[in-house]
């Protein structure tokens, strides 16, 4: 069972992170993040906007627009490190694309390059309605390269939940 972020026993910033936008699962071998709540740049919910769903969460949606002109919604899954997708996927790998709010059409944030010679950049999805650059899912722009990363209050939140044992410490 997922469990509210601010239920859990941490210390540090992350024990202060306002709800709801990320859940925590504990109850398996490992942690789980479950993105509950994302923002596209001029503030829209992005959670939940189609009725598509992943082991019963809600999707993230996301408009993408490849270099040859063609586009549709593709719909993520909210668990961070699951490569689900649905809708929009008869994309090559290795492409690409341009990533954008499917309701307000703009282009999501560029917050850098991907420091791992692809040339991929991170494009920013908010963790809350102050679209805070602190607080965001980056997710890459190239279709199919696996870097998405969480980082809340300016740390690597997914790097956290790989590293918790799940014990409080």
């Amino acid at each position: 069972m997922a469990k509210e972020r601010n239920d859990l026993q941490v210390t540090g910033r992350h024990s202060e992170i306002p709800e709801p936008h990320v859940k925590i699962d504990e109850s398996g071998d490992g942690v789980v993040i479950i993105v509950t709540q994302v923002f596209g740049p001029k503030g829209d919910d992005l959670v939940g906007i189609s009725d598509v769903t992943f082991d019963g969460f809600p999707a993230v949606t996301l408009g993408v627009r490849t270099s040859e002109g063609r586009e549709g919604l593709v719909h993520l899954s909210p668990i961070h490190g699951d490569p689900r997708k649905a809708g929009f996927t008869d994309i090559a790998p290795g492409t690409k694309c341009e990533i954008f709010c499917p309701v307000s059409k703009e282009p999501l944030p560029v917050l850098g390059e991907v420091e791992d010679g692809s040339g991929a950049a991170y494009r920013a999805l908010f963790l809350t309605p102050k679209l805070e650059e602190g607080a965001v899912v980056m997710i890459s722009d190239v279709w199919g390269h696996f870097h998405s990363r969480i980082v809340d209050d300016m740390e690597l939140l997914s790097y956290w939940a790989v590293t918790h044992d799940g014990n409080g410490a």
